[in-house]
C-alpha cells in the first residue's frame, strides 16, 4: 500500500472545470420539465406576497447588455424573495405597439398607405410577436425563472381593454382634452411626441437679430421706431404674431451714427449688440420700462397684411438676444400662452412633414422648414441687423434621430395640471432606493405640462372617442366600456374593421347627431399610455398578482417614461401610486465607459457571452457592479469575473471533496463539542449568512458579491481551509477532529450553495445534485438559512481578533525568514512566541494547536525576554528557526520522532502519523508501505 493511500485526499465528481456554455442548457431544460417555477410557486402559496412588476421591454431584435442588467436583476430578487418566505410569480412582459415596428416593415418594402389598414396592422402583430418570441428565448437562456407561458404583451386583446378603460376612467374625471397647443412634433415620424421620447443632442443653428417697424407707437414710439428681436428659428418668423417684453425690464430707445433710424433693445444688453451691429457712437433717446410698451403694434417684417403685438410675458430674460422675444403662438408652449392670452393668431405654417404650407407665403411653400434660411434672409433685407452661429442643446426624436419642432396641432391631451397635488403626495408615499430618485421625479410631475396622448400613426390603440355630426367629442362611461368590451372579445383591430355607427351601443343616441351619423377618431394612444396602463392590465387583472406593487425596477431613464406614466395613470384612476418601492440602475457602458453602439463596434451581446464565459458570468457581473449609476462591460471585465468565479466555485468544490464521506445525519458534531477554531468559523459565517440575507433583501447585491468573495478568499481560502488540510487528510477518516471540520464545512457548502442560488443557479443546481443528504430535488425549491444565534459567538468573535492579529505579525517574521533563506515552506520553521502575560494568556485560552493554523512544525510560547534577532512587536516578539528533526513523509511536518519509531516500518512518519496508521491501517502497517526512499 502507499503511504499517500492513508490521507483522506478529497474526492468529487462535480468538475473543476464549469463548461457553463455547453451546461446551462441543459439545466434549463431539466428545469422547464421539472417546472420548477410553478412548484417554487405552490410552495409558498398562502405566504406573504413580493410583487416586482416587469416593465416591458420593446419587443424588436434580441437583447443587449442592458436587458441582460435589467432582467438578471429582477430575477435575482424574486429568487430571493421566493427563498426568505414569499409567494412571488414574475410575470415578464413586452412594449409592442408605435413606430418602432412600422418603420421595420417600410424597410421590408411594406407600404402602409397602399394597404388595407387591418391586413397592415396584421403584419405588425405578427411582427411583434416574433419579436417577443425571439427575446423570451434570450432572456430563458440567461436562466432567468417567469411565468414564461403566460406573459403580458400589450397587443393582447385582454391588455388594450384594460388600457381603454383606463383612459375611460381618466375621461370620465374630466381629465381627457382636446387642445391646439405646441406640442413636440416630429416630422421625421409625422406624429407628436411626449417627453419621454425627447432626448438632447448639441446643434449649431443660424441666428438672426432683426427689427420690427413700429406701426402705431401708442403715443410712446414713432414710427421711425424699430424693435430688435433675435430668433435662433429663422422659419418661426413665418409665423410671428407678436413681440414680447418684460414688464419691468428696462428698454432703451437709440440711435447710432449714421442710421436715422431709432431702435429699442434691453438697456442691459446694450454695449453687447452694439458692438454685434458695429453701431458707433450710439446715443440713448429715451427709457422705457416693458409695462410703458405694452399695445405697441409693430409692422411683420414682411407680410404687410399681418401686425405685430408688443406684449408683456414672464419668460422674457436678458440672458440672451435683445431682452424681446418675437412670439409665433403656433411654434413654442411660452409663445402659444402668452399669445393666446393676448388674442394672438395661433398661425401654423409647417405640415406634419416638416415642409412649409402655403399661409407661410409664397416665396416659402413648398420648402423644407431647415432648409429656408437664405429666404429669410433675403425677406428681411435691411431689417437684417446681424447673423451668426450658435451651439447650443436641441430636442431629437429618440426613434429616428431627428430634430424636432414644436407646432400647434389639434392633438388630445391628458391633464396632469387638476391632480398634479394628488400625485405630488402620492410620491411621497413611495420608498425610493436612491433618494436622488425622489427628487427627481418629484420635479418631473411638479414641472411637467399635460400629457400629449395623441399620435398621428396606426400601430398601436386607437383613442376610443367618437364624433356627432356638430364636432362634438362623445366621451360617455357608456361608449367606452362598449368599446373595451369589443377589443376584449376582438382586438382592438376591430375600430379599423367596422364603421363609427357599429362600434357604438345598440341604439345608442346624441343630441349632437340627429340623424344618427357619427364618425370614430383615427388618432391613436401614446405608447407610454399603452406601458403605463399594464398596473390595470396586469397587476389587477391577474388573481396571483397584486396591486400596487412591491416594487419597480428600471432604467434611470425610466423615471420620465415608464415610472412617470405609470404614476400619472395609476394616481388618475385610483388615487394611488402603482408602486410601493422604486429601484432605478444605470446604463451599460462599454469598458472606456462610452455609450455602446453598432457604429463604434463596441456593443457586447449576452449571446456573445453565453458562448465564451456562460450567462452565469453575466449573473456574477450584475452583482458585481454599483447599478445604481451607470456601469462598465467589456470580455476584459468578464474575464476579470470570471476568475471570481473561478475561485468561488473551486473553493466550494474543496467543500464538496472532503465532505463526501460525511452523512450530517450520522456525523455531525454539535455546536458545543466543535473546537474553538471551528466554532469561531460557524460564528462568522453566521455574520457572512446575515449580511447577505439583509443585502438581499434591500436589493444590494454588490454588497453580497463583496461578502461572498471575501469570505471566500479571506476566511476560507486563506485561512480555514489552509490548515485545513492537515486535519481532513490526515487525521483518521472517522476521527473526531475530522468530523468536527467537516461539519463546519459542510454547513458552509449547504448554506453559501443556497445563498448564491439567486445569483448562480446554475451552478448552485451542480452543486446541488452532488449532495446526496439533502431532502430537495433542486436548491431552488429550498430556502435561505436562518440566522443563528450563539449564546458565546460576540465572546468568541472577540477572542480570535486577538489571534489573527497574532497571525499577521506571525505571518511577516515568517516572510522574513522565507526571505533571508533561514526557511524555505513554513512547515520548516520553529515559531517562538515571546508575548506579554495578557497577550500569553489570551492566546492560551484559544485552546487551540496554534502551530497547525499558522502551518508551522512547532510553536513555542515563552514570557521571558526575547532574543535581540527576534522581530519586535507591540507586545510581541518573534523568532522564526528551522524546526528540529526530519520531514515525515505523511503530514509534511519537520518533527523529532521522525526515524526513532521502534517499528521500521513506521520509521518514516511522526508518533502522531504513526498511531492514525496503527488505529486505522493495521494491515499496511505490518507488511510495511511503498515510500519514496524504498
Amino acid at each position: 500500500m502507499k503511504l499517500k493511500e492513508t490521507l483522506n485526499l478529497g474526492k468529487t465528481g462535480f468538475p473543476m472545470r464549469a463548461g457553463l456554455p455547453t451546461k446551462e442548457p441543459l439545466w434549463q431544460e431539466e428545469w422547464d420539465k421539472a417546472d420548477l417555477y410553478q412548484q417554487r410557486l405552490k410552495l409558498n402559496e398562502g405566504k406573504p406576497t413580493f410583487i416586482l412588476h416587469d416593465g416591458p421591454p420593446y419587443a424588436n431584435g434580441n437583447i443587449h447588455a442592458g436587458h441582460a442588467l435589467n432582467k438578471i436583476s429582477k430575477d435575482i430578487i424574486v429568487r430571493s424573495k421566493s427563498m426568505t418566505g414569499f409567494y412571488a410569480p414574475f410575470v415578464p412582459g413586452w412594449d409592442t405597439h408605435g413606430l418602432p415596428i412600422e418603420q421595420v416593415l417600410a424597410k421590408q418594402g411594406v407600404k402602409r398607405k397602399e394597404m388595407d389598414l387591418v391586413d397592415y396592422l396584421e403584419l405588425c402583430r405578427e411582427y411583434a410577436l416574433g419579436q417577443v418570441e425571439k427575446q423570451k428565448a434570450d432572456f430563458k437562456r440567461l436562466g432567468v425563472a417567469a411565468d414564461w407561458d403566460n406573459p403580458y404583451v400589450t397587443l393582447t386583446p385582454d391588455y388594450e381593454a384594460a388600457q381603454v378603460r383606463v383612459f375611460g376612467k381618466m375621461a370620465e374625471k374630466g381629465y381627457i382634452y382636446r387642445g391646439a397647443k405646441p406640442v413636440y412634433w416630429s416630422w421625421s415620424s409625422e406624429s407628436a411626441l411626449a417627453e419621454a421620447e425627447i432626448e438632447y443632442h448639441d446643434v449649431t443653428s443660424n441666428s438672426l437679430y432683426y427689427a420690427n417697424k413700429v406701426k402705431d407707437g401708442k403715443d410712446v414710439l414713432d414710427t421711425n421706431t424699430y424693435i430688435v428681436v433675435w430668433t435662433t428659428t429663422p422659419f418661426t418668423i413665418t409665423a410671428s404674431r407678436g413681440l414680447t417684453v418684460g414688464a419691468d425690464i428696462s428698454y432703451v430707445r437709440v440711435q447710432a451714427a449714421g442710421d436715422d433710424r431709432h431702435f429699442v433693445v434691453a438697456e442691459e444688453l446694450l454695449d453687447r449688440l452694439a458692438e454685434k451691429f458695429a453701431w458707433e457712437d450710439v446715443q440713448v433717446v429715451a427709457r422705457y420700462t416693458g409695462k410703458e410698451l405694452e399695445h405697441i403694434v409693430t409692422e411683420h417684417p414682411w407680410d404687410t397684411e399681418v401686425d405685430e403685438l408688443v406684449i408683456l410675458g414672464d419668460h422674457v430674460t436678458t440672458d440672451s438676444g435683445t431682452g424681446i422675444v418675437h412670439t409665433a403662438p403656433g411654434f413654442g408652449e411660452d409663445d402659444y400662452y402668452v399669445g393666446v392670452a393676448n388674442g394672438l393668431e395661433v398661425a401654423v405654417t409647417v405640415d406634419e412633414r416638416g415642409m412649409m404650407m402655403d399661409n407661410a407665403g409664397a416665396d416659402f411653400a413648398g420648402q423644407f422648414y431647415g432648409k429656408v434660411l437664405p429666404t429669410v434672409v433675403e425677406k428681411l433685407g435691411n431689417l437684417l441687423l446681424a447673423q451668426e452661429e450658435i451651439t447650443h442643446s436641441y430636442p431629437f426624436d429618440w426613434r429616428t434621430k431627428k430634430p424636432i419642432i414644436w407646432r400647434a396641432v389639434p392633438q388630445w391631451f391628458a391633464s396632469v395640471s387638476d391632480f398634479r397635488q394628488e400625485i405630488l403626495e402620492q410620491i411621497d408615499q413611495v420608498q425610493f432606493h436612491m433618494d436622488w430618485g425622489r427628487t427627481r421625479l418629484y420635479n418631473m410631475i411638479r414641472d411637467r405640462g399635460d400629457w400629449v396622448i395623441s399620435r398621428q400613426r396606426a400601430w398601436g390603440v386607437p383613442l376610443p372617442i367618437f364624433y356627432a355630426e356638430d364636432g362634438t367629442a362623445i366621451m360617455e362611461t357608456e361608449t367606452i366600456e362598449h368599446v373595451a368590451q369589443l377589443f376584449e372579445e376582438h382586438g382592438a383591430s376591430v375600430w379599423w374593421a367596422r364603421e363609427a355607427k357599429d362600434l357604438l351601443p345598440e341604439g345608442y343616441s346624441h343630441p349632437g347627431s340627429p340623424n344618427g351619423v357619427f364618425t370614430k377618431e383615427t388618432d391613436i394612444m401614446d405608447v407610454w399610455f399603452d406601458s403605463g396602463s399594464s398596473w390595470n392590465g396586469v397587476l389587477r387583472n391577474r388573481d396571483n398578482l397584486q396591486y400596487p406593487a412591491d416594487l419597480y425596477l428600471e432604467g434611470s431613464d425610466q423615471y420620465r417614461g415608464w415610472f412617470n406614466s405609470s404614476l400619472i395613470t395609476s394616481v388618475a384612476n385610483h388615487g394611488v401610486a402603482p408602486y410601493k418601492q422604486l429601484l432605478s440602475q444605470g446604463f451599460v457602458l462599454d469598458g472606456k465607459g462610452e455609450k455602446m453602439s453598432k457604429s463604434l463596434g463596441n456593443t457586447i451581446l449576452p449571446s456573445d457571452v453565453e458562448k465564451q464565459f456562460g450567462a452565469e458570468i453575466l449573473r456574477l457581473w450584475v452583482s458585481s457592479v454599483d447599478t445604481s449609476n451607470d456601469v462598465r462591460i467589456s470580455m476584459d471585465i468578464l474575464s476579470q469575473v470570471s476568475e471570481t468565479y473561478r475561485k468561488i466555485r473551486n473553493t466550494l468544490r474543496f467543500l464538496l471533496a472532503n465532505t463526501t464521506d460525511f452523512n450530517p445525519a450520522e456525523d455531525r458534531v454539535a455546536f458545543e463539542d466543535l473546537r474553538s477554531v471551528d466554532q469561531y468559523m460557524m460564528v462568522r459565517f453566521n455574520q457572512v449568512v446575515a449580511a447577505i440575507r439583509k443585502d438581499y433583501d434591500g436589493f444590494n447585491f454588490l454588497n453580497i458579491y463583496k461578502t461572498v468573495v471575501n469570505f471566500v478568499t479571506v476566511d476560507l481560502s486563506a485561512f480555514y481551509l489552509d490548515f485545513a488540510k492537515d486535519v481532513v487528510y490526515i487525521e483518521g477518516a472517522k476521527s473526531k477532529e475530522r468530523r468536527q471540520m467537516q461539519t463546519v464545512f459542510y454547513d458552509i457548502l449547504v448554506k453559501l450553495t443556497k445563498l448564491l442560488t439567486p445569483i448562480l443557479p446554475h451552478t448552485a443546481e451542480e452543486i446541488w445534485s452532488y449532495l446526496e443528504f439533502e431532502e430537495a430535488d433542486f436548491v431552488q425549491l429550498t430556502d435561505f438559512p436562518e440566522v443563528e444565534s450563539f449564546a458565546n459567538g460576540e465572546q468568541l468573535l472577540k477572542e480570535w481578533k486577538t489571534f489573527f492579529s497574532f497571525r499577521s505579525h506571525a505571518q511577516k517574521a515568517l516572510e522574513e525568514a522565507r526571505a533571508g533563506k533561514v526557511i524555505g515552506k513554513s512547515l520548516e520553521a520553529e515559531l517562538l512566541v515571546y508575548a506579554s502575560p495578557e497577550l500569553l494568556a489570551e492566546l492560551e485560552a484559544l485552546q487551540t494547536n496554534l502551530a497547525q493554523l499558522l502551518i508551522v512544525s512547532k510553536l513555542s510560547l515563552a514570557s521571558e525576554p526575547a532574543p535581540a534577532e527576534a522581530l519586535s512587536f507591540e507586545d510581541l516578539a518573534l523568532v522564526v528557526k528551522p524546526a528540529e528533526g526530519q520531514v515525515c513523509q505523511r503530514c509534511r511536518r519537520v518533527d523529532p520522532s521522525v526515524g526513532t519509531n521502534n517499528n521500521q516500518n513506521l520509521d518514516m512518519v511522526c508518533d502522531h502519523c504513526a498511531s492514525i496508521l496503527e488505529s486505522n491501517f493495521p494491515e499496511a502497517v505490518a507488511e510495511g508501505f511503498e515510500t519514496p526512499q524504498k
